[in-house]
């Protein structure tokens, strides 16, 4: 990756201002279209969703009560990580997105959701919501760029330490929701001066977490395997495996739409300014979609292709690379 700024050749130098715009006034029509048919059938959906996932998941733990029969073990485990990855991605990446606020339900929703994480949901919003998606891939002000462990720009300065870059990536992905929660705490650069991590605020935060990963160790590493009795040990793998499984998931599907080649970054002037045209027009650019079947939509939270009808823009489309097909569709089940 090198800022769209510092390369040789523009991808959208074609673009004119006007262009540029009218892609702000389609896609705004497109989201408009979105609101005004959600409805009945689209409660219906994650209420669906969210009572299958619950009963999935209760089913897989039922299952693992016997989980000393190694068959039992496999299906209850099978079905645990699905119940995760579903819980994770399809329900509360979207929930605490806001994407189902417009239900009312106050058992959806953003302000309420509490999710089987180790980052706590309102520190999560403020670093995905508000400083990711305002600012994606803008050198220095994303954070998510390397998740400030990795070198994934060219401009980046190069030090030896990141030979070992695969390693810890690996490593990264096997405790990924930790990771994040680390991420969200923005532990590196607090941790840095004394001023910082004397931070009143900041010792909240990190006492939330702290919280939040004790209760979620306690529930899949001690009362699950309690209530399994003889199992113990067995639903305790199983729970590790499961964890395991949702987070590489997640970082396999997080990587795959943040940094392959083509995604583009770009310079902190570039954005001083920006109009929502331009603004839609980063959020293409910075991201890259994902194909592939409706269960592959699906497990990764629709953030790919829609499970509804779209709309793609003429504009929208001559934006894209043959390397990387930019999201220019829209669904009021799928966001980004």
């Amino acid at each position: 990756m090198t800022t769209l700024q510092k390369k040789p050749h523009n991808p959208i130098a074609h673009l004119t201002p006007e262009d540029i715009e009218q892609i702000g006034v389609e896609l705004d029509a497109i989201r408009q279209s979105v609101i005004d048919t959600r409805g009945a059938s689209d409660a219906a959906y994650i209420r669906t969703v969210i009572d299958s996932q619950r009963k999935l998941e209760l089913g897989s733990r039922a299952v693992l009560l016997a989980s000393f029969f190694p068959p039992a073990w496999i299906l209850g485990t099978a079905g645990l990580s699905v119940a995760k990855i579903i819980e994770n991605m399809e329900i509360g990446h979207n929930v605490m997105h806001g994407q189902w606020d417009w239900m009312r339900d106050p058992k959806i929703h953003s302000t309420t959701w509490e999710w089987d994480h180790a980052s706590p949901a309102e520190q999560w919003k403020h670093a995905h919501n508000e400083l990711h998606h305002t600012y994606t891939n803008v050198i220095g002000k994303d954070n998510d760029l390397g998740y400030g462990i990795m070198r994934v720009d060219e401009e980046q300065p190069w030090i030896p330490l990141y030979l070992a870059q695969p390693l810890w990536n690996f490593l990264n992905a096997c405790i990924f929701e930790y990771g994040i929660a680390a991420y969200d705490l923005e532990l590196g650069r607090n941790l840095r001066s004394k001023k910082r991590r004397q931070n009143p605020e900041f010792k909240v935060q990190v006492q939330q977490v702290l919280t939040k990963i004790r209760k979620q160790l306690t529930k899949d590493y001690l009362i699950h395997p309690l209530l399994s009795g003889p199992s113990f040990l067995n639903t305790l793998a199983a729970n590790a495996t499961a964890n395991l499984v949702r987070n590489l998931w997640s970082h396999s599907v997080i990587m795959c739409g943040h940094f392959p080649e083509g995604v583009e970054t770009f310079e902190r002037r570039s954005i001083e300014g920006e109009t929502r045209g331009e603004w839609y027009l980063r959020q293409m650019l910075g991201s890259a979609n994902i194909s592939g079947s409706k269960a592959m939509h699906f497990m990764t939270g629709n953030l790919s292709a829609s499970r509804s009808s779209t709309t793609s823009s003429p504009t929208c489309r001559a934006t894209a690379t043959s390397r990387s097909r930019r999201r220019c569709r829209t669904s009021s089940r799928g966001t980004a």
